[in-house]
């Protein structure tokens, strides 16, 4: 598996975010001048975080990322069906990042255009519908909080990846074999780098609440499957957990992932 870096944040989170990036490459090995950076936060819904992202977190990876001169960063995200998106993000603020000195664009993918994309060899979710600039931008980086989730056992980096299916397609995603349903939809999804704000975690219950662990951590990998099981881990690490006795690899979503091969 890939390296995960783990870099505890002292004062400065940027100097934390940048050193954990350069313990697993460096940005200039990933981000191209010119190219567009897509990320992917955690906009679900506005609950507090560590059950979405972080507005400090996020506008520290975009003004980080902004320094290595891309053509744009642009900010997407889909909330749960029953939320509207727009809503949502105006309620954690985001918009806010369209004042700063280098603003992202930000998408809020229910108003964009959808493409169908067919799973290869999947058992349970075969094709799915998700956004037609997933296969445009020039680099994806996933930004996923750390948590439990009471469905899925654990919510990270291919958890995250549910935020690119169209809404109405995540109702009979839940309803049955959802752990396997997430790995197949990440054969689809290929990102360049993942960063996970591991400065709070559910450790029990999620994802919009529970109780609350503080590793304040930075988490950072190119491997979905390698940063996941170091989530579990931290979340083990402490006392009231629900993770309790697991084998983070024998985890449904991780293990089948790694089956599949997924990086």
């Amino acid at each position: 598996m890939d390296k995960v870096s783990k870099i505890k944040v002292e004062k400065n989170l940027k100097k934390a975010i940048l050193s954990a990036i350069d313990e697993v490459g460096g940005f200039k090995k990933i981000i191209k001048k010119g190219e567009v950076v897509l990320l992917k936060p955690n906009f679900n819904t506005a609950d507090p975080y560590p059950a979405s992202t972080d507005f400090d977190f996020l506008k520290a990876v975009v003004e980080i990322i902004y320094d290595y001169e891309p053509k744009g960063v642009i900010i997407g995200d889909s909330a749960t069906l029953s939320l509207n998106t727009r809503k949502v993000m105006e309620e954690k603020g985001i918009f806010e990042l369209l004042k700063i000195e280098k603003p992202p664009r930000i998408y809020n993918f229910d108003e964009r255009e959808w493409i169908e994309k067919k799973i290869s060899e999947a058992k349970y979710l075969k094709k799915v519908k998700v956004p037609q600039f997933l296969d445009r931008a020039d680099k994806l980086i996933l930004l996923p909080c750390l948590k439990t989730h009471n469905l899925t056992q654990f919510s990270g980096s291919l958890k995250l990846s549910v935020g690119f299916m169209k809404p109405y397609q995540r109702t009979p995603l839940h309803l049955s074999r959802i752990q396997e349903k997430i790995a197949e939809l990440n054969k689809i999804i290929h990102p360049d780098l993942i960063i996970m704000d591991a400065r709070k975690c559910f450790i029990n219950k999620g994802p919009d609440k529970g109780e609350v662990g503080e590793p304040n951590l930075i988490l950072a990998s190119k491997s979905r499957v390698a940063i996941d099981v170091e989530g579990v881990k931290i979340i083990q690490s402490f006392k009231n957990n629900s993770l309790k006795g697991l084998n983070p690899f024998e985890i449904t979503q991780i293990k089948k992932a790694k089956e599949f091969g997924i990086n």
